[in-house]
């Protein structure tokens, strides 16, 4: 089961990233844009940026990992419980997020 360390290890191997906080909370930022967090230290979920085609597709999964609030509704963000998602599709969306904020430059 992943933690916060394995989500700084995927995100430290692109380009730009830092780790930082963002609403006072862990996350990780692109030339000061962030693009993952903790939701809080405590609760292990994260808030992954997403487009919002994506953040419905994860709900409409199934998948207990992927869950959002009231708080989120018409954003593209999707909440992750690192005690139930796949270590592999983490990578996926931690590196599709960072595509979402990282300048052209990054990218290529």
């Amino acid at each position: 089961m992943p933690d916060w360390d394995d989500v700084v290890r995927i995100g430290s191997g692109l380009a730009g990233v830092e780790e930082s906080t963002w609403y006072r909370t862990p996350a990780l930022k692109v030339r000061g844009k962030g693009f993952v967090r903790l939701r809080t230290e405590d609760d292990g979920l994260l808030v992954v940026l997403c487009s919002t085609q994506e953040k419905e597709a994860l709900l409409a999964s199934g998948d207990a990992a992927f869950s959002t609030t009231p708080h989120y509704d018409g954003h593209g963000s999707v909440l992750v419980d690192l005690d139930r998602v796949d270590a592999a599709q983490l990578a996926e969306l931690v590196e599709e997020a960072w595509r979402i904020k990282a300048p052209a430059a990054l990218r290529t």
